[in-house]
């Protein structure tokens, strides 16, 4: 696989994130495609413009898209509605790219500039309150992929690495704060009085229970 290759694809890929091509993201299809383990015709996003460019670069026969992936449409985004919304965080959890804005118990709200369509955050939701509406960029200078430029996607797909950073970071801060608050039991549990061999017993039990738990943290933390 050459890695050029891969990068170079994942160029012209649109950077909705949107899973439709049966990857976790556009890099990942990108990588199949340049390993020629996928076909270059699974990007409904980027549609039949997406696929001549990609066709051209690694020098194939332009070909229909998939359907199996989905069909070509305009560009869309999501929109709350804000009545019905329980402030359940589920659609910003799913969003790829940090477009919607809210906090637990409290209206959320996309960002439409920012949203690229990718409709990941419809099934999440347990109230039915999002849809996913075409957007009017007939204004826009921008062309192919239903008005969605090359700058939209740079700028989508360095929202998706700052929210995979994110994640990361965050996963990490959780697993030491478990990590210390075990430390900090263990500590507690060494220091309990203990007369009975009864006693003696659930005291070992405890060590063991929360050694096994300091051990499985720092396992994870270290992945």
């Amino acid at each position: 696989m050459s890695s050029s290759l891969a990068e170079q694809i994942d160029r012209i890929l649109p950077q909705t994130q949107c899973t439709k091509c049966g990857y976790p993201d556009c890099s990942s299809y990108a990588v199949a495609i340049a390993n020629k383990e996928a076909s270059y015709n699974q990007c409904p996003p980027g549609g039949a413009e997406g696929i001549a460019r990609i066709a051209q670069l690694i020098q194939q026969p332009i070909i229909a898209l998939n359907p199996q992936h989905g069909v070509e449409r305009p560009l869309r985004v999501a929109l709350i509605d804000e009545q019905h919304c329980i402030g359940c965080t589920l659609c910003i959890q799913a969003c790829p790219v940090d477009a919607i804005m809210g906090a637990n118990k409290h209206m959320h709200t996309v960002i439409p500039e920012l949203c690229t369509g990718c409709d990941l955050c419809l099934d999440p939701c347990p109230v039915d309150c999002i849809t996913m509406e075409d957007v009017d960029r007939s204004s826009s200078p921008a062309t192919g992929w239903a008005a969605w430029s090359t700058t939209q996607a740079d700028s989508a797909k360095q929202r998706y690495l700052s929210r995979k950073q994110r994640l990361i970071r965050e996963k990490q801060e959780n697993q030491a704060r478990l990590l210390a608050k075990a430390q900090e039991k263990l500590k507690l549990v060494e220091a309990e009085l203990s007369q009975t061999q009864a006693e003696l017993d659930e005291k070992d039990r405890k060590k063991r229970i929360i050694a096994d738990a300091i051990r499985k943290a720092a396992l994870k933390k270290t992945q």
